[in-house]
Protein backbone atom coordinates (compact mmCIF):
# COMPACT_ATOMS: atom_id res chain seq x y z
CA UNK A 1 0.00 0.00 0.00
CA UNK A 2 1.54 3.11 -0.90
CA UNK A 3 1.89 6.28 1.23
CA UNK A 4 -0.41 7.69 -0.12
CA UNK A 5 -3.22 5.31 0.01
CA UNK A 6 -2.21 4.62 3.74
CA UNK A 7 -3.31 8.39 3.82
CA UNK A 8 -6.41 8.59 2.48
CA UNK A 9 -7.13 5.72 4.72
CA UNK A 10 -5.94 7.35 7.90
CA UNK A 11 -8.25 10.75 7.00
CA UNK A 12 -11.01 8.58 6.29
CA UNK A 13 -11.18 7.13 9.78
CA UNK A 14 -10.15 10.35 11.84
CA UNK A 15 -13.36 11.72 9.93
CA UNK A 16 -15.79 8.86 10.46
CA UNK A 17 -18.22 9.56 13.11
CA UNK A 18 -17.42 8.17 16.73
CA UNK A 19 -20.20 5.65 17.67
CA UNK A 20 -21.61 7.19 20.87
CA UNK A 21 -20.43 6.42 24.04
CA UNK A 22 -22.51 4.04 26.26
CA UNK A 23 -23.99 6.15 29.43
CA UNK A 24 -25.90 5.11 32.42
CA UNK A 25 -28.50 8.13 33.31
CA UNK A 26 -29.90 7.99 36.91
CA UNK A 27 -34.03 9.06 36.93
CA UNK A 28 -35.94 9.36 39.93
CA UNK A 29 -39.15 9.57 39.15
CA UNK A 30 -41.57 11.91 41.62
CA UNK A 31 -45.24 11.44 42.03
CA UNK A 32 -47.60 12.75 44.77
CA UNK A 33 -49.96 9.67 44.71
CA UNK A 34 -49.31 6.03 45.81
CA UNK A 35 -48.62 2.86 43.32
CA UNK A 36 -52.26 1.96 44.25
CA UNK A 37 -53.28 4.16 41.67
CA UNK A 38 -53.11 3.21 37.94
CA UNK A 39 -51.21 6.54 36.90
CA UNK A 40 -48.23 5.74 39.24
CA UNK A 41 -48.44 1.69 38.50
CA UNK A 42 -47.79 2.33 34.98
CA UNK A 43 -44.41 3.64 35.75
CA UNK A 44 -42.98 0.50 36.65
CA UNK A 45 -45.47 -1.72 34.99
CA UNK A 46 -45.14 -0.27 31.46
CA UNK A 47 -42.97 2.61 31.14
CA UNK A 48 -39.49 1.57 32.66
CA UNK A 49 -39.45 -2.00 30.91
CA UNK A 50 -40.46 -0.43 27.88
CA UNK A 51 -37.52 1.91 27.85
CA UNK A 52 -35.53 -0.94 28.91
CA UNK A 53 -36.32 -2.92 26.26
CA UNK A 54 -35.86 -0.21 23.48
CA UNK A 55 -32.45 0.27 24.92
CA UNK A 56 -31.25 -2.87 24.72
CA UNK A 57 -28.00 -3.51 22.46
CA UNK A 58 -27.97 0.66 22.71
CA UNK A 59 -25.34 0.43 25.19
CA UNK A 60 -26.70 2.78 27.30
CA UNK A 61 -29.22 2.27 30.25
CA UNK A 62 -31.52 4.50 32.36
CA UNK A 63 -31.32 3.51 36.28
CA UNK A 64 -35.11 4.31 37.45
CA UNK A 65 -35.95 5.18 40.77
CA UNK A 66 -39.83 5.72 42.02
CA UNK A 67 -40.78 8.41 44.29
CA UNK A 68 -44.05 8.39 45.45
CA UNK A 69 -47.03 8.56 47.23
CA UNK A 70 -45.56 12.03 48.41
CA UNK A 71 -41.87 11.05 49.52
CA UNK A 72 -40.37 14.32 47.37
CA UNK A 73 -43.50 15.57 46.07
CA UNK A 74 -47.43 16.15 47.27
CA UNK A 75 -50.17 15.73 44.64
CA UNK A 76 -49.83 18.67 42.35
CA UNK A 77 -46.24 19.68 43.65
CA UNK A 78 -44.85 17.28 40.85
CA UNK A 79 -43.85 19.84 38.26
CA UNK A 80 -42.33 21.63 40.79
CA UNK A 81 -40.01 18.85 41.88
CA UNK A 82 -39.15 18.02 38.60
CA UNK A 83 -38.94 21.83 37.42
CA UNK A 84 -36.18 21.81 40.22
CA UNK A 85 -34.37 18.81 39.57
CA UNK A 86 -35.31 17.11 42.44
CA UNK A 87 -36.88 14.14 40.26
CA UNK A 88 -35.88 14.15 36.51
CA UNK A 89 -39.26 13.07 35.88
CA UNK A 90 -42.49 13.01 37.16
CA UNK A 91 -46.24 12.97 37.31
CA UNK A 92 -47.27 16.69 35.90
CA UNK A 93 -50.65 16.52 37.38
CA UNK A 94 -52.19 19.33 35.27
CA UNK A 95 -55.12 19.06 37.56
CA UNK A 96 -53.98 19.73 40.85
CA UNK A 97 -51.55 22.80 39.16
CA UNK A 98 -53.91 24.85 37.41
CA UNK A 99 -52.04 27.88 37.46
CA UNK A 100 -48.86 26.42 36.06
CA UNK A 101 -50.58 24.55 33.69
CA UNK A 102 -54.16 26.19 33.02
CA UNK A 103 -54.25 25.02 29.02
CA UNK A 104 -54.42 21.04 30.32
CA UNK A 105 -57.32 21.78 32.56
CA UNK A 106 -59.37 22.26 29.44
CA UNK A 107 -61.42 18.85 29.84
CA UNK A 108 -62.41 19.80 33.16
CA UNK A 109 -63.82 23.54 32.24
CA UNK A 110 -66.18 21.14 29.98
CA UNK A 111 -67.92 19.27 31.58
CA UNK A 112 -70.77 16.57 29.98
CA UNK A 113 -68.67 16.77 26.28
CA UNK A 114 -67.84 12.73 26.35
CA UNK A 115 -67.66 9.68 28.74
CA UNK A 116 -65.47 7.80 25.82
CA UNK A 117 -61.95 7.99 27.52
CA UNK A 118 -60.28 7.11 24.30
CA UNK A 119 -61.39 9.73 22.34
CA UNK A 120 -59.87 12.27 25.22
CA UNK A 121 -56.55 10.83 25.81
CA UNK A 122 -55.97 10.79 22.19
CA UNK A 123 -56.87 14.29 20.77
CA UNK A 124 -54.96 15.44 24.64
CA UNK A 125 -52.17 13.86 23.52
CA UNK A 126 -52.20 14.85 19.93
CA UNK A 127 -52.84 18.80 21.26
CA UNK A 128 -49.56 18.27 23.24
CA UNK A 129 -47.85 17.36 20.38
CA UNK A 130 -48.90 19.95 17.69
CA UNK A 131 -50.28 22.92 19.95
CA UNK A 132 -47.78 25.55 20.11
CA UNK A 133 -50.21 27.11 23.58
CA UNK A 134 -50.40 23.83 25.11
CA UNK A 135 -46.21 23.40 24.63
CA UNK A 136 -46.05 27.15 26.49
CA UNK A 137 -47.42 25.11 29.67
CA UNK A 138 -44.44 22.76 29.60
CA UNK A 139 -41.31 25.02 28.36
CA UNK A 140 -42.13 27.84 30.48
CA UNK A 141 -42.08 25.90 33.69
CA UNK A 142 -38.78 23.77 32.50
CA UNK A 143 -40.07 21.03 32.03
CA UNK A 144 -41.12 18.31 28.40
CA UNK A 145 -44.24 16.59 27.44
CA UNK A 146 -43.16 12.76 27.09
CA UNK A 147 -46.44 11.66 27.27
CA UNK A 148 -48.59 8.77 28.59
CA UNK A 149 -51.84 10.92 29.27
CA UNK A 150 -53.43 10.25 32.60
CA UNK A 151 -56.88 10.26 31.26
CA UNK A 152 -59.84 9.75 33.76
CA UNK A 153 -63.07 7.69 33.54
CA UNK A 154 -66.34 9.10 33.31
CA UNK A 155 -66.86 11.15 36.79
CA UNK A 156 -69.45 10.29 38.94
CA UNK A 157 -71.19 11.19 42.28
CA UNK A 158 -70.98 8.99 45.07
CA UNK A 159 -72.75 10.07 48.31
CA UNK A 160 -73.74 8.56 51.86
CA UNK A 161 -76.92 9.67 50.85
CA UNK A 162 -78.98 8.63 47.91
CA UNK A 163 -79.87 11.28 44.74
CA UNK A 164 -82.33 10.92 41.97
CA UNK A 165 -82.70 14.38 41.73
CA UNK A 166 -80.83 18.22 41.70
CA UNK A 167 -82.83 18.87 45.20
CA UNK A 168 -81.22 15.49 46.88
CA UNK A 169 -77.94 17.79 47.01
CA UNK A 170 -79.29 21.05 48.19
CA UNK A 171 -76.89 22.09 51.04
CA UNK A 172 -74.90 18.96 51.01
CA UNK A 173 -70.76 19.25 51.32
CA UNK A 174 -69.57 17.55 48.28
CA UNK A 175 -65.97 17.15 47.06
CA UNK A 176 -64.18 17.75 44.05
CA UNK A 177 -60.76 17.80 42.49
CA UNK A 178 -59.69 20.97 40.68
CA UNK A 179 -61.38 23.07 38.49
CA UNK A 180 -64.44 20.31 39.12
CA UNK A 181 -65.66 22.44 41.53
CA UNK A 182 -66.96 24.76 39.29
CA UNK A 183 -69.52 21.15 38.73
CA UNK A 184 -71.48 21.94 41.24
CA UNK A 185 -72.78 25.38 40.73
CA UNK A 186 -76.48 25.32 40.38
CA UNK A 187 -76.75 22.57 42.00
CA UNK A 188 -77.36 23.90 45.60
CA UNK A 189 -74.47 21.79 46.77
CA UNK A 190 -71.20 23.36 48.88
CA UNK A 191 -68.50 22.01 46.76
CA UNK A 192 -65.03 22.13 48.76
CA UNK A 193 -62.03 21.58 47.47
CA UNK A 194 -60.22 17.85 47.62
CA UNK A 195 -58.17 14.61 46.32
CA UNK A 196 -58.51 11.12 46.38
CA UNK A 197 -55.81 10.49 49.32
CA UNK A 198 -57.93 12.17 51.77
CA UNK A 199 -61.60 11.61 50.25
CA UNK A 200 -62.51 7.89 52.35
CA UNK A 201 -61.36 9.63 55.83
CA UNK A 202 -63.67 13.16 54.77
CA UNK A 203 -66.32 11.43 54.06
CA UNK A 204 -66.36 9.09 57.17
CA UNK A 205 -65.40 11.94 59.68
CA UNK A 206 -68.30 13.56 58.23
CA UNK A 207 -66.17 16.35 56.56
CA UNK A 208 -67.97 15.80 53.24
CA UNK A 209 -71.67 13.93 52.67
CA UNK A 210 -69.88 12.65 49.05
CA UNK A 211 -67.68 13.31 46.51
CA UNK A 212 -67.44 13.95 42.19
CA UNK A 213 -64.74 10.96 41.51
CA UNK A 214 -64.32 7.95 39.09
CA UNK A 215 -64.93 3.99 39.23
CA UNK A 216 -61.58 3.20 38.70
CA UNK A 217 -59.94 5.11 41.84
CA UNK A 218 -63.12 4.76 43.75
CA UNK A 219 -62.86 0.80 43.99
CA UNK A 220 -58.99 0.88 45.44
CA UNK A 221 -60.03 3.39 47.02
CA UNK A 222 -62.80 1.45 48.93
CA UNK A 223 -64.82 4.81 48.73
CA UNK A 224 -68.12 2.38 48.86
CA UNK A 225 -67.92 2.23 52.24
CA UNK A 226 -68.08 5.16 53.19
CA UNK A 227 -70.40 6.31 50.16
CA UNK A 228 -72.41 4.06 48.93
CA UNK A 229 -74.28 5.41 46.52
CA UNK A 230 -73.07 5.42 43.38
CA UNK A 231 -74.59 7.90 40.71
CA UNK A 232 -73.62 7.82 36.94
CA UNK A 233 -74.40 11.62 35.62
CA UNK A 234 -71.95 11.32 32.75
CA UNK A 235 -69.95 13.87 33.98
CA UNK A 236 -67.74 13.34 31.15
CA UNK A 237 -63.91 11.58 31.15
CA UNK A 238 -61.39 13.82 31.54
CA UNK A 239 -57.27 14.35 30.85
CA UNK A 240 -55.22 14.99 34.30
CA UNK A 241 -51.67 15.04 33.63
CA UNK A 242 -49.04 13.20 31.50
CA UNK A 243 -45.50 12.01 32.13
CA UNK A 244 -42.80 15.06 32.05
CA UNK A 245 -39.21 15.40 32.45
CA UNK A 246 -36.84 18.15 33.56
CA UNK A 247 -35.93 20.03 30.26
CA UNK A 248 -31.97 20.13 30.90
CA UNK A 249 -31.74 16.59 31.83
CA UNK A 250 -33.97 15.64 28.87
CA UNK A 251 -31.55 17.76 26.38
CA UNK A 252 -29.12 16.40 27.59
CA UNK A 253 -29.80 12.65 26.53
CA UNK A 254 -28.56 10.68 23.46
CA UNK A 255 -31.02 11.05 20.90
CA UNK A 256 -31.54 7.21 21.04
CA UNK A 257 -32.40 7.86 24.68
CA UNK A 258 -35.15 10.10 24.09
CA UNK A 259 -36.82 7.97 21.29
CA UNK A 260 -36.85 5.11 23.90
CA UNK A 261 -38.71 7.14 26.12
CA UNK A 262 -41.00 8.43 23.67
CA UNK A 263 -42.02 5.17 22.26
CA UNK A 264 -42.46 2.97 25.63
CA UNK A 265 -45.12 6.56 26.78
CA UNK A 266 -46.75 5.81 23.79
CA UNK A 267 -46.73 1.89 24.68
CA UNK A 268 -47.89 3.25 28.20
CA UNK A 269 -50.74 5.08 27.43
CA UNK A 270 -52.27 2.26 24.90
CA UNK A 271 -51.94 -0.02 27.90
CA UNK A 272 -53.58 2.67 30.67
CA UNK A 273 -56.04 3.19 28.11
CA UNK A 274 -57.15 -0.54 27.95
CA UNK A 275 -56.28 -1.80 31.22
CA UNK A 276 -58.72 1.56 32.66
CA UNK A 277 -61.81 0.72 30.36
CA UNK A 278 -61.52 -2.87 31.92
CA UNK A 279 -60.69 -1.72 35.32
CA UNK A 280 -63.94 0.24 35.00
CA UNK A 281 -66.11 -2.48 34.08
CA UNK A 282 -64.70 -4.48 36.90
CA UNK A 283 -65.05 -1.50 39.73
CA UNK A 284 -69.09 -1.04 39.23
CA UNK A 285 -69.25 -5.08 39.96
CA UNK A 286 -67.42 -5.39 42.68
CA UNK A 287 -68.81 -1.96 44.26
CA UNK A 288 -72.23 -3.75 43.63
CA UNK A 289 -71.35 -6.99 44.77
CA UNK A 290 -70.20 -5.02 48.16
CA UNK A 291 -73.26 -3.12 48.78
CA UNK A 292 -73.26 0.13 46.72
CA UNK A 293 -76.30 0.94 45.28
CA UNK A 294 -75.68 1.82 41.63
CA UNK A 295 -78.58 4.39 39.53
CA UNK A 296 -78.03 6.25 36.21
CA UNK A 297 -78.98 10.05 36.58
CA UNK A 298 -82.27 10.45 34.71
CA UNK A 299 -81.66 12.64 31.83
CA UNK A 300 -84.05 15.55 32.74
CA UNK A 301 -81.51 15.50 36.19
CA UNK A 302 -78.40 15.95 33.58
CA UNK A 303 -79.75 18.86 31.21
CA UNK A 304 -80.77 20.71 34.71
CA UNK A 305 -77.26 20.15 35.79
CA UNK A 306 -75.86 21.33 32.78
CA UNK A 307 -78.15 24.02 32.08
CA UNK A 308 -77.98 25.25 35.74
CA UNK A 309 -74.13 25.63 35.58
CA UNK A 310 -72.33 29.11 34.67
CA UNK A 311 -69.75 28.48 31.06
CA UNK A 312 -66.64 28.41 33.41
CA UNK A 313 -65.37 27.90 30.10
CA UNK A 314 -65.62 31.06 28.72
CA UNK A 315 -64.32 32.81 31.38
CA UNK A 316 -61.60 30.56 32.16
CA UNK A 317 -60.70 30.54 28.25
CA UNK A 318 -60.81 34.43 27.85
CA UNK A 319 -58.08 34.68 30.87
CA UNK A 320 -55.36 33.10 30.17
CA UNK A 321 -53.40 33.48 26.94
CA UNK A 322 -54.59 31.08 24.03
CA UNK A 323 -57.27 29.82 26.15
CA UNK A 324 -60.04 30.51 23.83
CA UNK A 325 -58.02 28.84 21.02
CA UNK A 326 -57.59 25.53 22.88
CA UNK A 327 -61.43 25.61 24.09
CA UNK A 328 -62.31 26.37 20.29
CA UNK A 329 -60.17 23.99 19.23
CA UNK A 330 -60.56 21.18 21.99
CA UNK A 331 -64.59 20.93 21.62
CA UNK A 332 -64.60 21.08 17.40
CA UNK A 333 -62.07 18.46 17.67
CA UNK A 334 -64.35 16.03 20.33
CA UNK A 335 -67.49 16.92 17.87
CA UNK A 336 -65.60 15.53 15.01
CA UNK A 337 -64.86 12.34 16.55
CA UNK A 338 -68.51 11.67 17.83
CA UNK A 339 -69.31 13.69 21.05
CA UNK A 340 -72.80 15.46 21.70
CA UNK A 341 -72.19 18.02 24.41
CA UNK A 342 -75.01 18.84 26.48
CA UNK A 343 -73.78 22.32 26.04
CA UNK A 344 -71.58 23.73 23.73
CA UNK A 345 -69.31 25.81 26.14
CA UNK A 346 -67.64 27.77 23.00
CA UNK A 347 -70.24 28.65 21.24
CA UNK A 348 -72.36 30.71 23.92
Amino acid sequence: MTKTMKGLLLAATMMAPLPAAAETFDATVAAGHPPVFRWVRMIDEVFVPGVQKRLEGTGHTVNFTGQYGGSIAKVGEELEAVEAGLAEMGTCQALFDPAKMALQNVTYYTPFVSDDVGKVSDLMHRLQLEDANMQKSYENNGVVYVGAPIAIDDYLLMTNFPVSTLDDLEGKKIGAPGAALNWLEGTGAVGVSGNLTTYYNEIKTGVFDGVIVFASAALPGKLFEVAPYITRAGLGAQYAGSICANADWWNGLPEGVRTAMTEAAEETGDWYTANLEAAVENAFKVMGENGATISDAPQEMREAWAAGMDNAAKAWAAGIPGGTEVLTTYMEEMRAAGATPLRDWDKE
